[in-house]
């Protein structure tokens, strides 16, 4: 079976170079276009149910892939542990001011270590401790059931399936950068170990 891993298309916030978290921004005309791109990429393949997170963006990207790869009518699940890493005190903020406030380092560490997490928020770590449940309890049963799944989500919550499913180490995943509106297809076996992953 097949797991396919899109994080969202371009977020309104993504284009003003701000810290998202949780807050809700939609995608732009940019990110549509990705959507596209990626409904058009998954428009032979067979999907069977769908899940994404509770923040528009994600949703809506999933909506328009599902119209693009003509897939209308398959099952969604929302639910809020696939949302983004909630970055707190710092939702909204431009990165490169607050680089200006705080220093580069230390906006670095809030968005690439894997522990620390920024003011209010929550870790990459905090994140897994949420995605990877969730994923066991409710998505690991429809792909061992023989399903093909597909996951519209966040760059960290997505990174923390992917670290899960590739059995990375902490410094492994945050040297992986999740572009938007690209899929991930994982082919699995039926023990769900990896076969082949294209992307």
């Amino acid at each position: 079976m097949k797991l396919f891993l899109v994080r969202h298309g371009q977020s309104q916030w993504n284009l003003e170079n701000r810290f998202t978290g949780w807050r809700n921004p939609d995608i732009t005309e940019k990110g549509k276009e990705e959507a596209k791109k990626a409904g058009q990429l998954l428009k032979n393949e067979k999907i069977d149910v769908a899940f994404t997170s509770i923040l528009k963006r994600a949703i809506h990207t999933l909506e328009i892939i599902l119209e693009e790869a003509e897939l209308t009518d398959i099952p969604i699940t929302k639910n809020k542990a696939l949302n983004e890493r909630d970055y707190g005190d710092l939702s909204g903020k431009n990165k490169a001011e607050l680089a200006k406030e705080v220093g580069e380092e230390q906006v670095h560490i809030w968005r690439r270590s894997y522990d620390v997490p920024p003011p209010g928020g929550e870790s990459l770590k905090d994140t897994c401790e949420r995605v990877i449940p969730y994923f066991e309890e409710y998505i690991k049963p429809e792909l061992q059931s023989g399903k093909n799944v597909i996951i519209t989500a966040h760059g960290n919550s997505l990174r923390a399936l992917v670290m899960y499913l590739e059995n990375l180490s902490p410094e492994e995943i945050l040297k992986r950068e999740i572009a938007t509106g690209d899929p991930i297809t994982y082919v699995l076996d039926k023990d769900l170990k990896i076969e082949e992953v294209i992307n």
